[in-house]
């Protein structure tokens, strides 16, 4: 079993993991600050930057995380959307995407859950890949199971490496936003190539 975390613009690894099947979205698990579950990595000309989706209460600890609300008071929905510009309006594939993503930018959701799980629901459809199912209690990771929940090391990456905009040096494990905007089409391809080393 794959066992996956509620993140936002998701990463390639993410992906990858997620096509290897038999994939489930944990959402019984406690909100983890400063992970994938409420920020995103993307390419700028002065390199890597992350994107932060803003949550109410982040401090509180053992928070569960179908529990943690957006906060829109520091228009960082803004700020993002700019950002994603900045970056990659000069890739081959944005004008396609943008107006896919877009939407995400315009619109206030609730909870961090709601707006991730309908992110990924577009770009599983925009990858032509199954939604994974979710799972509202907590799930036990079991011997053989990926699971990319903890913020510990698991199991090394290995990118298949595709053309970026930005920097002479191949940035691997960026949200998957940078390869659809990227690679296009052949994204889906790309993260089939992709691996995990035990």
């Amino acid at each position: 079993m794959t066992i996956l975390p509620c993140a936002y613009f998701p990463s390639v690894s993410y992906f990858a993991a997620l096509l290897r099947g038999d994939a489930v979205i944990d959402l019984g698990e406690h909100y983890i600050k400063r992970s994938e579950r409420n920020r995103a990595v993307i390419l700028t000309a002065a390199g890597e930057m992350q994107l932060t989706a803003q949550v109410r209460r982040a401090n509180r600890p053992r928070q569960p995380m179908q529990s943690i609300e957006l906060d829109y008071s520091k228009r960082w929905q803004k700020q993002h959307w700019g950002a994603l510009v900045a970056a990659y309006k000069a890739s081959p594939f944005f004008d396609h995407y943008a107006p896919f993503i877009e939407p995400f930018f315009q619109r206030e959701y609730r909870t961090l859950v709601e707006l991730n799980l309908a992110i990924l629901q577009t770009l599983c459809t925009l990858l032509g890949v199954a939604m994974p199912t979710t799972s509202e209690s907590y799930i036990t990771a079991e011997e053989g199971d990926l699971d990319l929940r903890p913020k510990q090391k698991g199991p090394t990456f290995v990118a298949d490496p595709y053309i970026q905009v930005f920097d002479e040096v191949f940035h691997p494990d960026l949200s998957i936003l940078d390869l659809l905007f990227n690679a296009g089409p052949d994204a889906n391809a790309v993260v089939r190539r992709c691996r995990f080393e035990y």
